[in-house]
């Protein structure tokens, strides 16, 4: 479980396929922190840590995490090349706040940004996304003021319609995640609110 409020960067630092899994080899600043088997999102992504790697002279602390097909299916990572900028966050800690929203860690799918939008300070981001009207009766779709998680970060919803959202993006978030490369045609992973699939399923019952 995760909020969707990032940490900080992680760098790809290798890409190795192995059958239909590719493995990523990350670093970011709490790799010594990091244990086998612990859960930390990027891009949104719940990915499991299954080794860790000390520095040396020659490189930093790293640590591989492994996507497997459906996974790269659903989400953005098969497109992440050496030296991107993934947001990582680790799992949630059950004794604080909830910041952001409940965030599962399971991507639904991926949306193009189709267009930015300077407002005064912030960046107005607009991404469209494959509507399907019976994923939309199960709760997959966007509401004004509703929450949604883009590249794992929590976000309030503006002007939603059938199949495209905004989301306004004040300088912080936009220097600290990896918005700061998102431009028209970036492709994104999404996870819609949790909360609006299970009233979509109640109501199904």
């Amino acid at each position: 479980m995760f909020s969707g409020i990032i940490e900080e960067f992680a760098t790809v630092l290798a890409i190795d396929k192995d059958r239909e899994n590719i493995d990523f080899t990350l670093t970011c600043s709490f790799v010594d922190e990091l244990s086998i088997d612990q859960s930390v999102a990027h891009n949104g992504v719940c990915l499991t840590v299954v080794s860790t790697s000390p520095a040396t002279a020659e490189k930093p602390a790293s640590y591989v995490v492994t996507a497997m097909k459906e996974t790269l299916d659903r989400s953005n990572l098969g497109l992440l090349k050496v030296g991107d900028k993934v947001n990582v966050e680790r799992s949630m800690l059950m004794n604080g706040r909830l910041d952001g929203h409940i965030v599962q860690g399971h991507v639904d799918q991926t949306a193009t940004c189709v267009d930015m939008q300077d407002a005064d300070g912030s960046t107005y981001f607009t991404f469209k996304y494959a509507f399907d009207a019976e994923m939309a009766r199960h709760g997959y779709f966007t509401v004004d003021k509703g929450s949604v998680t883009v590249n794992g970060v929590s976000l309030t919803v503006c002007r939603p319609t059938r199949d495209t959202f905004q989301v306004a993006i004040i300088p912080y978030t936009f220097e600290h995640t990896n918005f700061c490369d998102i431009k028209v045609g970036t492709v994104v992973n999404i996870e819609f609110d949790i909360i609006g699939k299970y009233i979509a399923r109640m109501q199904q019952l």
